[in-house]
C-alpha cells in the first residue's frame, strides 16, 4: 500500500534476556517451551516512519484493538497514532495495522479534569500532550500518562471487548466523554447515536463511511463507577432524505478522590446493541483489570512462544519477535459470539461452524502472511478460508481487499485464490467444499471487470482499458496457475487446459527490446515513451518496470529463458540491487521506501525477488542479499519497518527470512532457502514434533551456506517442501564467510517448477 516520508527516531533500549530453547529429534515429541518470548515483543515498532502500526492492546486476530488516537489526521497517523505526536485526544476501539488507508477509529473515549485543555485546530479537540518516558505497551496493554490531566490510563481488551483503567487526581471536575462523531483522515460518521440505560450504562451505534461506504458499529459500555451527571450533545443527520438529530456525545461527569480508578469496559458488534452485550457477558463480566490483563498475555504468549529462537543478536530477537506479533493482528475477529455478522449485502449472517474473519488485505498478504499461517496458526487456516467463501456466496465474487462487512476493491488481482489453492494442497481444508471453492475461484477469474474483458480476449490487460495494466496481467496470470492446479486436482480437464493457458500471459508483456515487462494497448502496439525508471507512466501498480518485471512466480524458468537464460538473468538482478536509484523529478512516491538499488523492499511486489537468485543457480547471491536486507532494513526502534506494515505481510516477509526460508510461489508448498538468521529456531507443531533450523559458526560475516543437511542427510537443494517443514524435520547449515557456489547450483537443485504435491 501508499508509503509516506522516512523520519528519525531515537532508538529503543531493548533488554537482553537470556533463552532456553530445547530442540528435540524431529520424529519425536518435543517438550512445552518454558521461556516467555512475549516479553520480546516491542508494539512500538512500526509506529513511526513508513510503519503504520499503532501501540494499544488487542489479542491475536481481536475484534477490539484499543489504541491512542493523536488527534489530527494525515498520512503518518492513518493508525491513529504516531511516534513524532505529542498529543492525545481519544482512545478507540477499531483500528488498522500499517495500511495505507485513513479508516476506522469507532467509539473514541477521552478521560480529563477540568478546565480541559481544546482547540479547535485540525480537528483535534480536547487533548492531552504525554511523553514517550511516561508511556509502556506489551502484548494486550497499553498505559500512557496524560499530562495536562495527571491521568493514567491503562488499556487491555478481550476478543470482542475493549477495557479501560483511568487513574484519576482529586477532582471535583473529572469527566469521561463518548464521542461518536469524532473522525479523522478518511472516515466519516453518517449516523450516530447513544443511549443512557443508566448511570453506569450507555449505548448504542456508529455508522460510517470512508473507504468503505458501509461501517456498523454497535456498543455495549458499562463503567465500574456511576457518573454524577450525563450531559449529550447532540448532531443533525440526513438519513433517506431526512434530516433526523442524534445524541453522539456524551459526557459523564464525576468528582474523583486522588488515585481514584474509573474503568470503562465497552464491547463491539456489526449486528446489534444485544450481540455487543452478550459479547460482554461471554468475555468479561466483571472489572478485574489485571486478570483480564494477565489473560490477554497469556494469549499472546501461547500464540508466540511455539517459535524459539537461539541467538546473541538481541536486536534481530526484538525484531523478529515483534515480527511475529504483528502477523496476528489481521484477519480480525467479525463474527460475534453468536456468530452472527453484518454480511457483505448488508444483511444479517450467521457464520456455520466457524469464526468469521475480515480485513483480508489480499494483495499484500497472499503473498507470505498467509503461507506462514499455514505453519503458525494452521488451525485458523480453515476459518480464513470459510470466511473468504462467506464473503463469495454474499457478494458473488472472492474478496479482494475487504473490513468490516465490505468490499473495497483496493489493489488488484483475485489473490484470495492462491490463499485458498495453498490451503486445500496443504491438507488443511477438509471441511470445506471444494467444489464450491472452485467455483468461487473461477467465477472471480472470469468476470469483466478490472481489465478481465481485454485479459480474456487478448491474453493481457490493455493500457488503454485499465491503467497498471501489466501489473494487472501478471498478477492475473500467477492467480490463474493456482486455479489450474485446483481445477486438474478435481478433474477438471478443459479448466485446467484453459487457465494453465492464462497462467502464460506474461509472455505477452514481456518486451525483448527493452528485457522489461511493458503495456500494451488494445491494437496490440507497445504503449510509447516507455521508461523502466518512471513512476508516471501508469503501467505498474505501485512499482516500475525495474521492480515489477520479476513477478513471474508460477514459471520462473520460463522467464529467466525471456531475460537471456541464467546468466542475462542474474547480471539484471545484480545490476537491481546494485544500481543507483536517483530519486524521480517531483520526490519519490509515497510507496517507495526500503531501497536497495532499485529494489523496494518496502512495498510487497519485490518480496520474492531477492529469492530468484536460487532459480538461476546462483544461490549464494540470495544469501548475500537477504541477510543484507535483513540487517539493513529491519530494526527494533519506532521507524524500524521500511514500509507500511500492510496488515502483516512486511513482518511475514521478515520471519519466514529470519528463519532462512520463504514461499515465492504462496501456492506451490515449495519454499526457496535463503540464509538463517538466529544460530537456532525451533518450530512446535501442532502434533507435537518440531522444524528445527540450526545455523554452525553463523555470524554477521559468516552468512553464505556451506553445506547443509535434513534429518542428517545431505541437502544439496536450494528449497524445502511444506511436507518437510510440517512433518518435523531438522535442518543443519554449515555457515562461512564465502559462498560456496557449488552448493544447490545445478538445474536438478533449483525450485524452478516444483510443487510439494
Amino acid at each position: 500500500m501508499n508509503r509516506s516520508s522516512s523520519r528519525f527516531f531515537k532508538p529503543l533500549i531493548v533488554s537482553a534476556i537470556a533463552m532456553l530453547s530445547a530442540c528435540n529429534a524431529p520424529q519425536q515429541t518435543t517438550t512445552k517451551h518454558d521461556s516467555s518470548v512475549s516479553q520480546f515483543v516491542d508494539p512500538f515498532i512500526g509506529t513511526g516512519g513508513y510503519g503504520h502500526t499503532f501501540p494499544g492492546a488487542t489479542v491475536p486476530h481481536g475484534m477490539v484493538q484499543l489504541s491512542p488516537d493523536n488527534g489530527t489526521s494525515g498520512w503518518d497517523r492513518i493508525a491513529g497514532y504516531f511516534y513524532e505526536d505529542t498529543t492525545i485526544a481519544s482512545f478507540s476501539h477499531t483500528h488498522f495495522s500499517g495500511t495505507g488507508v485513513g479508516d476506522l477509529y469507532d467509539i473514541a473515549f477521552m478521560p480529563f479534569t477540568h478546565p480541559a485543555k481544546s482547540t479547535p485546530k485540525e480537528n483535534l479537540g480536547v487533548y492531552s500532550v504525554f511523553s514517550h518516558d511516561q508511556e509502556t505497551s506489551k502484548p494486550g496493554y497499553y498505559e500512557v500518562l496524560l499530562k495536562d490531566y495527571n491521568i493514567k490510563v491503562e488499556l487491555t481488551a478481550t476478543n470482542r471487548v475493549g477495557l479501560q483503567k483511568y487513574t484519576f487526581p482529586e477532582a471535583d471536575h473529572a469527566e469521561v466523554k463518548l464521542d461518536l462523531n469524532r473522525a479523522m483522515n478518511w472516515d466519516k460518521t453518517t449516523d450516530a447515536s447513544i443511549e443512557l440505560v443508566d448511570e453506569q450504562t450507555l449505548v448504542g451505534y456508529r455508522h460510517s463511511e470512508g473507504w468503505a461506504p458501509d461501517q456498523r458499529v454497535y456498543f455495549y459500555t458499562r463503567l465500574s463507577k456511576p457518573f454524577k451527571a450525563v450531559k449529550f450533545e447532540d448532531r443533525t443527520f440526513k438519513i433517506n432524505g431526512k434530516e433526523v438529530n442524534r445524541k453522539v456525545i456524551a459526557h459523564m461527569e464525576f468528582e474523583t478522590a486522588a488515585n481514584e480508578v474509573v474503568m470503562v469496559k465497552t464491547a463491539l458488534s456489526s449486528v446489534s446493541v444485544d450481540n455487543a452485550k452478550e459479547n460482554m457477558e461471554a468475555e468479561l463480566a466483571g472489572f478485574d483489570f489485571e486478570a483480564t490483563r494477565q489473560k490477554a498475555a497469556q494469549e499472546w504468549e501461547q500464540a508466540l512462544n511455539p517459535i524459539q529462537v537461539k541467538t546473541k543478536n538481541e536486536a534481530a530477537r526484538t525484531s523478529f519477535y515483534t515480527a511475529l506479533y504483528q502477523t496476528m493482528m489481521a484477519p480480525t475477529t467479525f463474527s460475534d459470539h453468536n456468530g452472527q455478522y453484518k454480511g457483505v449485502d448488508g444483511q444479517t449472517k450467521v457464520a456455520d461452524g466457524h469464526t468469521r474473519f475480515d480485513t483480508f488485505s489480499l494483495w499484500d498478504t497472499f503473498r507470505a502472511l498467509h503461507p506462514l499461517y499455514t505453519i503458525t496458526e494452521p488451525a485458523k487456516v480453515k476459518d480464513m478460508v470459510a470466511s473468504m467463501l462467506d464473503h463469495y456466496n454474499e457478494s458473488g465474487l472472492l474478496p479482494v481487499w475487504s473490513f468490516a462487512g465490505n468490499e473495497t476493491n483496493c489493489m488488484i488481482g483475485y489473490h484470495a485464490v492462491p490463499v485458498i489453492v495453498d490451503a486445500y494442497f496443504k491438507g488443511l481444508l477438509k471441511d470445506v467444499d471444494a467444489e464450491l471453492a472452485y467455483a468461487a475461484m473461477k467465477n472471480s477469474a472470469m468476470q469483466d471487470a478490472h481489465g478481465l474483458k481485454s485479459y480474456k480476449k487478448l491474453g493481457y490487460v490493455a493500457q488503454d482499458e485499465q491503467e497498471s495494466s501489466v501489473s494487472y496481467t501478471l498478477e492475473y496470470a500467477y492467480d490463474d496457475w493456482c486455479i489450474a492446479r485446483m481445477a486438474k486436482a478435481l478433474g477438471k480437464t478443459a479448466d485446467y487446459d484453459y487457465f494453465t493457458q492464462r497462467s502464460q500471459n506474461f509472455i505477452n508483456n514481456y518486451d525483448k527490446t527493452s528485457g522489461f515487462m511493458r503495456a500494451k494497448n488494445s491494437d496490440g502496439q507497445w504503449v510509447k515513451d516507455f521508461d523502466p525508471m518512471s513512476y508516471t507512466n501508469h503501467m505498474f501498480m505501485e512499482g516500475n518496470a525495474w521492480q515489477y518485471s520479476w513477478f513471474v512466480p508460477q514459471d520462473v524458468s520460463g522467464l529467466i529463458q525471456l531475460m537471456g537464460g541464467d546468466k542475462a538473468f542474474t547480471d539484471k538482478l545484480d545490476e537491481l540491487f546494485n544500481k543507483e536509484h536517483p530519486m524521480p523529478k517531483g520526490g519519490w512516491p509515497e510507496w517507495i521506501s526500503g531501497l536497495k538499488g532499485i529494489y523496494v523492499h518496502g512495498n510487497e511486489p519485490s518480496h520474492h525477488v531477492a529469492y530468484l537468485y536460487n532459480y538461476a543457480g546462483e544461490p549464494w547471491k540470495a544469501q548475500k542479499t537477504i541477510h543484507e536486507i535483513c540487517r539493513d532494513l529491519q530494526k527494533p526502534t519506532p521507524d524500524g519497518i521500511c514500509g507500511n506494515e500492510d496488515c502483516g505481510q512486511m513482518s511475514a516477509w521478515y520471519v519466514f527470512s529470519a528463519m532462512g526460508f520463504y514461499p515465492v510461489n504462496p501456492a506451490s508448498g515449495i519454499y526457496a532457502i535463503g540464509t538463517p538468521l538466529f544460530d537456532e529456531v525451533s518450530i512446535q507443531l501442532e502434533h507435537g514434533k518440531s522444524f528445527v533450523v540450526k545455523a554452525n559458526n553463523l555470524s554477521d560475516e559468516n552468512f553464505y551456506i556451506q553445506s547443509a543437511t535434513i534429518n542428517g542427510k545431505p541437502l544439496n537443494r536450494a528449497y524445502l517442501t511444506h511436507k518437510e517443514i510440517s512433518g518435523g524435520a531438522k535442518i543443519v547449515f554449515e555457515m562461512g564467510n564465502t559462498p560456496n557456489k557449488k552448493w544447490a547450483s545445478a538445474v536438478s537443485q533449483r525450485p524452478n517448477g516444483k510443487v510439494d504435491a
